[in-house]
């Protein structure tokens, strides 16, 4: 299914490796297991839907899995030890020649998100107490939101084009800041849309934004070889801070200047 002849060669050389593997073991056990049929669909459609790196390193952190049960067998038969080492080490190297658009402009999906969830928690917390009405807080988010991501955009344009790159790299990155920024806008303003309460549409926006950090921090600790726990945190507490500082700024201004929406 991959088009890229570079990355067709990678798949071709893992499979030559996985397939020499698969003999080793059956002249073991004298066994012929069948194919996962399950397990083939599910791998297929998530290297389709997340691309192939994500796909194939998930597939990796399986078999990573495993080491304890390579460790046990490698006592009774010390072949397994040297297949095991080569799928960790041979097969991971492979992997990382894997060659894919996406990945080359994660960076810029990073400042898109990021902040769109500092941003826009924030300011959506801050106007749910200033203005208390769901109808009035989609529209002032939904401005905002897009005008920023727009900026965001433009600014990932000019700082990728001062840094030497051609018009078309720069044209990427903004395209891919400015695609991460507006999609993260409409998740976040949706529930001020489909519900009726404003404390409640505040509520379903923080969880969103929570499973936005952990689905985008495991992405990225995935084909990136990160830590994501320590990410997912660091991220989770500054966009809940800043929501929560801005949630207070919100409700002190409404105080304040004595507003009744």
């Amino acid at each position: 299914m991959v088009k890229d002849q570079g990355n067709r060669n990678l798949l071709q050389r893992i499979a030559k490796d996985e397939l020499a593997h698969h003999d080793f073991y059956r002249s073991c056990t004298q066994q012929e297991v069948q194919p996962d049929r399950w397990r083939i669909f599910f791998f297929t459609w998530v290297a389709r839907i997340f691309g192939l790196t994500f796909g194939l390193k998930l597939m990796e952190n399986g078999e990573t899995r495993a080491q304890d049960n390579y460790e046990e067998v490698g006592e009774e038969i010390p072949e397994v030890r040297r297949i095991a080492e080569e799928e960790d080490q041979h097969e991971h190297e492979l992997l990382n020649l894997i060659e894919e658009e996406r990945l080359n402009y994660i960076s810029s999906i990073v400042l898109g998100l990021n902040d769109a969830l500092v941003e826009l928690t924030g300011t959506l917390a801050g106007l749910t107490f200033a203005l208390q009405n769901t109808r009035l807080i989609a529209l002032a988010g939904l401005i905002t939101g897009v005008a920023a991501s727009f900026s965001m955009g433009a600014s990932e344009y000019l700082s990728t084009k001062t840094e030497g790159n051609d018009g078309r790299e720069a044209l990427k990155s903004a395209f891919y800041t400015w695609t991460a920024y507006l999609v993260t806008v409409i998740i976040l303003i949706l529930p001020y849309l489909l519900f009726p309460g404003y404390v409640l549409s505040l509520l379903i926006m923080l969880v969103a934004g929570v499973l936005i950090i952990l689905v985008f921090n495991f992405y990225v600790a995935v084909v990136k070889d990160l830590p994501f726990r320590r990410r997912f945190l660091e991220m989770a507490a500054i966009s809940l801070g800043v929501a929560a500082l801005s949630f207070g700024i919100g409700y002190f201004i409404r105080l304040v200047l004595g507003v009744d929406v």
